[in-house]
């Protein structure tokens, strides 16, 4: 999974046929272009430049090109679907048009993605001949096709240990200095998440790597990144019926976000201090797992009753943004699977975003637009604190009150965060339900590239507003 071979595109131009993207706006002036035969197919077959509609022009010799639709308003992901509208294997290019070709290769590329691990052969996809110039989008593609594997990963292959493991390995490409911390260590270092992972025959690990980029200084920003890696998720003693287990193999979809997003970030030597965190874990069920009102004690020294043991992941996130945040970080983000409340109010494809900086969201926000990996952000609203009381500990892990799910889990996760650290906590769901061009049906990557396009421009924002949050007025 680490080395990721785009094989959907070629370096040579040899051999390759066109690929004409058109406007609606330019169609006929394209057709003036054409020979006489294929423009009187385009028109007889009804062509209009819809996004994502293709046409196959023939030629004395066979194909002589294709035609490739782009509607009014093109978007990467109107190339999603091309790979698999062409012929198995053969070559291709795209001619010059209007649209973005950084956005359209990546598109390209992250519609050719398949898992295949375990079904090797079937379809070949169509090569797209990539000149040089465009790295970033070829990164990106990797790191979205790893992010991908990770997630589509069936459990039994990808345990906690194999993800701490991938964690190092991807650490030790870069050059990145990892840690691992297991039993004992674990148990003293981080104790929430020892106590999630104590019910699985599979020990919990906990990974810290830090990196700095070629040109970073001891001044440079430093972000740390926290992931939730809860391997797979019954739910504990409070157990997941049955369908709602059927893709907790996903539940370690924000480590996989956040090893993607630190891969694109010591790619492309941004000139940032990082530090990575992932909390590697299942949640299983056994005579030494975590009951429900079983009082645990953090990394911070604030006590939790369990009042859900399936409300896991933020048992496994406190300690790792306590021990992130007392580092004073010019941007903390945690991403994670966290709750379905967040699912019920924005659906499978936006990610819910809670930050207690309103320039940084702002920021992430116009980021995720413009790259095409949109978050929403909900408030971290103050007026539900105190859903979290406890009688017998510093506080629950769940809400009092059945309502504002996501927002009381970010209520709780916001507690282990140092005062006047901005901070980001993403709620994503990493999967996508059915196949859509350039989103396959699987594991996906959200709000990685929003992340990655953020750090890349300085994280402008988080000296203003510094410590604003959204709360009760």
């Amino acid at each position: 999974m680490l080395d990721q071979i785009i094989d959907c595109i070629t370096g040579s131009d040899r051999g390759t046929r066109p690929v004409h993207a058109i406007r609606p706006s330019a169609l006929t002036a394209f057709l003036e272009t054409l020979p006489a035969a294929q423009a009187a197919f385009l028109r007889d077959s009804g062509f209009e430049a819809d996004a994502g509609a293709v046409r196959l022009l023939q030629g004395s010799d066979g194909l002589a090109g294709a035609v490739l639709g782009l509607g009014a308003e093109p978007t990467m992901f109107t190339f999603g679907d091309l790979s698999a509208q062409l012929p198995d294997s053969s070559p291709w290019r795209l001619e010059p048009g209007h649209y973005d070709q950084s956005a359209a290769i990546l598109g390209y590329c992250l519609g050719a993605y398949r898992y295949r691990r375990f079904i090797p052969g079937g379809r070949k996809a169509a090569l797209l001949y990539v000149p040089s110039g465009y790295a970033t989008s070829l990164s990106q593609a990797s790191a979205t096709w790893m992010v991908r594997d990770l997630i589509n990963t069936p459990a039994n292959i990808l345990g906690p240990a194999e993800l701490a493991a991938f964690a190092v390995s991807l650490s030790d490409r870069y050059g990145a200095v990892s840690e691992t911390f297991a039993g004992a260590e674990l148990d003293d270092l981080y104790p929430a998440v020892a106590a999630v992972g104590r019910g699985s025959a599979r020990t919990p690990r906990v990974v810290v790597f830090r990196w700095r980029g070629g040109s970073a200084t001891d001044d440079s920003p430093l972000l740390s990144l926290c992931g939730k890696g809860v391997c797979f998720d019954t739910g504990g003693y409070d157990l997941k019926p049955s369908a709602g287990m059927l893709r907790m193999k996903k539940d370690m979809g924000g480590a996989a976000t956040v090893l993607g997003l630190a891969r694109l970030i010591m790619e492309a030597d941004l000139p940032i201090r990082l530090t990575v965190r992932i909390g590697a874990v299942e949640n299983s069920v056994s005579g030494t797992a975590m009951r429900p009102s079983d009082v645990i004690r953090t990394r911070s020294g604030l006590t939790v009753e369990v009042g859900n043991t399936d409300a896991e992941g933020r048992l496994v996130l406190c300690d790792l943004l306590h021990e992130a945040s007392a580092e004073n970080p010019t941007l903390l983000i945690d991403c994670a699977t966290l709750t379905g409340a967040a699912r019920v109010a924005l659906g499978p494809d936006l990610p819910a975003l809670f930050c207690n900086n309103d320039a940084m969201a702002d920021a992430v926000m116009r980021s995720g637009d413009r790259v095409n990996d949109p978050l929403w952000r909900l408030p971290l609203w103050s007026g539900y604190d105190d859903w979290l009381k406890s009688p017998v500990a510093d506080m629950n892990n769940v809400s009092s009150q059945p309502l504002a799910g996501s927002i009381v889990a970010g209520l709780f996760l916001q507690r282990f965060v140092a005062p006047g650290v901005p901070w980001m906590h993403i709620d994503l769901y990493a999967w996508n339900d059915r196949n859509r061009p350039g989103r396959p049906e699987g594991g996906e990557a959200m709000a990685m590239r929003a992340l990655f396009a953020l750090a890349t421009n300085g994280f402008r924002g988080a000296e203003n507003g510094r410590g604003s949050a959204v709360t009760q007025s």
